[in-house]
């Protein structure tokens, strides 16, 4: 049995039904663990179980009443969770048939990004707990310190518990108030997965299939919510590049530089189709934004005839929706390609001037792709350089030190 493979595909969902269980985030991860260990001294010898997943989410629930047992002040919550735990060992068992979604992650989802909590815990907490996100993976996407992050996450999983948070689908008519955090919480798990912030490997790729399926269940919960079919068709047109992304040889390729017949043709017709319906709701939001941009990319037949015009001016409105100097960042690189590289560098140098992204290297990256094709050689492998230090994807590695070696190879000429 591959117990990696066991743990990165199923870990999240396993985790989210012991905690509808068991009522407590931390006796849930902590039992799970517990229940790993179990498997890994007993199912070389006896076998795998025919559904693992059910067999680590008995063996956790029972490891967790055995543990409140113990504790006579939680004797009461013992005798709860016998009576709301159903028997797991089919697949389909652990859901709740009156449900409005028959989906463990995405209750938890919901659990998590309750309004009582601030945005950025509620995001954090669905990230660690739904997904396995480790706390270092989560601090780099909010740029924040490590030990900040971790802060956030225990006072989240105190205020849950405390406040008696009900692990729970609202009702239709709470569901807006947690659905801007919902669609936020989707949208990193999947750019956790299509770019991942650290390891060995540029695509996650189970996570971006998680989230992709996370999205279409989000539609049909809310058919009538424009922003999350944008989000879905965003996902969806950016994982239709995914086969392009990495050479045979595990390559970084850049969107110019990538084989476009490999693209997924289907998943591009699909997110198009969604965009354009989104585009047609009464209120377009940000995601609905993103994706245009992605379906101009996805509809350009070569890089050459991509529209930057357009997406500068996407652009535009997607900044005055949402200001975010990482968005500065993207329009600055469609001015450079759309109107002039001198002006797009003179954006990317205000920023790196503002010391807003201190610690993100594709601010350095640009900026040296930039310099690059000016050719000003030294400057761009210096540039290259910082984003070299900063960066820590193994793959996004080997392309920078392969790009520091091209211009030095160039400059010794």
């Amino acid at each position: 049995m591959d117990f990696d493979k066991l743990h990165r595909e199923e870990s999240g969902r396993i985790l989210a039904t012991l905690i509808r269980l068991v009522g407590d985030f931390d006796l849930a991860e902590e039992m799970l663990q517990e229940a790993y260990a179990t498997a890994l001294q007993k199912w070389p010898a006896e076998g795998t179980p025919t559904n693992p997943r059910a067999w680590l989410i008995t063996t956790a629930r029972h490891k967790a009443i055995d543990r409140i047992r113990r504790d006579r002040s939680l004797e009461a919550k013992s005798v709860e969770i016998f009576r709301s735990a159903r028997s797991v060992t089919e697949p389909d068992a652990d859901f709740e048939e009156d449900d409005m979604v028959r989906d463990d992650r995405l209750r938890l989802i919901f659990t998590c990004c309750h309004p009582a909590l601030p945005i950025e815990a509620q995001v954090a907490l669905t990230l660690r707990t739904v997904c396995g996100v480790s706390t270092e993976e989560i601090s780099r996407a909010f740029l924040v310190p490590v030990a900040t992050m971790a802060q956030r996450l225990v006072r989240a999983k105190s205020k849950i518990r405390d406040a008696g948070i009900p692990y729970r689908v609202p009702l239709q008519d709470d569901l807006r108030d947690r659905l801007d955090a919902v669609l936020l919480v989707i949208y990193l798990i999947f750019n956790e997965g299509y770019l991942a912030s650290t390891g060995d490997a540029l695509i996650r790729r189970e996570m971006c299939a998680e989230a992709i399926r996370l999205g279409r269940v989000l539609c049909e919960l809310l058919p009538r919510q424009g922003e999350a079919r944008a989000l879905l068709g965003l996902m969806l047109l950016h994982d239709s590049r995914r086969d392009a992304r990495v050479s045979a040889d595990g390559e970084l390729i850049l969107l110019e530089e990538q084989d476009r017949s490999l693209w997924r043709w289907e998943q591009i017709q699909e997110g198009t189709q969604l965009v354009e319906s989104a585009l047609r709701s009464s209120a377009a939001g940000a995601y609905t934004v993103q994706a245009s941009i992605a379906a101009l990319h996805a509809g350009a037949k070569t890089a050459k005839e991509t529209d930057w015009r357009q997406i500068v001016g996407l652009y535009d409105v997607l900044l005055r929706m949402e200001p975010s100097v990482v968005i500065e960042v993207n329009r600055a690189v469609a001015v450079a390609l759309g109107r002039s590289l001198e002006e797009g560098l003179a954006l990317l140098d205000e920023l790196q001037q503002r010391r807003e992204l201190g610690e993100f290297h594709l601010l350095p990256a640009a900026r040296g792709d930039l310099l690059r094709r000016l050719g000003r050689m030294a400057e761009a492998g210096q540039a290259y350089r910082r984003a070299l230090s900063l960066a820590t994807n193994d793959i996004e590695r080997r392309f920078l030190r392969r790009r520091i070696g091209e211009i030095e190879s160039g400059v010794g000429n």
